[in-house]
């Protein structure tokens, strides 16, 4: 199992920035995935950035430029920093983790999400 504590979230004006951070503990090897998704209220859950454990980046469209993912892989920390945040970034944002085994086999986690509110 995997455990995933997440921190940063918080209240912010817009055009203000904040960065989260994802330590995951426990079995935490084989981890090659992490990142963040987030959902708004009404909204389905959505992805905002993936990194593999080589650094590679996978960002939404809409985010490019503005949030910038990145992760320590000796702390197995994944972080989100987040600039000229906007209202419509309002969500509750989840942490997220696969372990891979293999190519057909992997495992996801789910950290408990933690809340970004943007005010106008």
């Amino acid at each position: 199992q995997v455990q995933l504590v997440e921190s940063g979230g918080g209240l912010v004006q817009a055009g203000g920035s904040l960065r989260l951070s994802c330590a995951a503990s426990g079995s935490v090897f084989s981890i090659n995935r992490m990142g963040w998704y987030r959902q708004a209220p009404g909204k389905q859950r959505e992805l905002v950035a993936l990194i593999t454990s080589d650094g590679r980046r996978n960002y939404a469209d809409s985010l490019k430029g503005r949030f910038t993912i990145s992760r320590d892989n000796a702390k197995n920390t994944v972080y989100l920093q987040m600039n000229s945040l906007k209202p419509e970034d309002t969500a509750v944002y989840y942490c997220y983790v696969e372990r891979r085994y293999s190519t057909d086999y992997s495992t996801d986690y789910w950290g408990h999400g933690t809340q970004v509110t943007v005010s106008s």
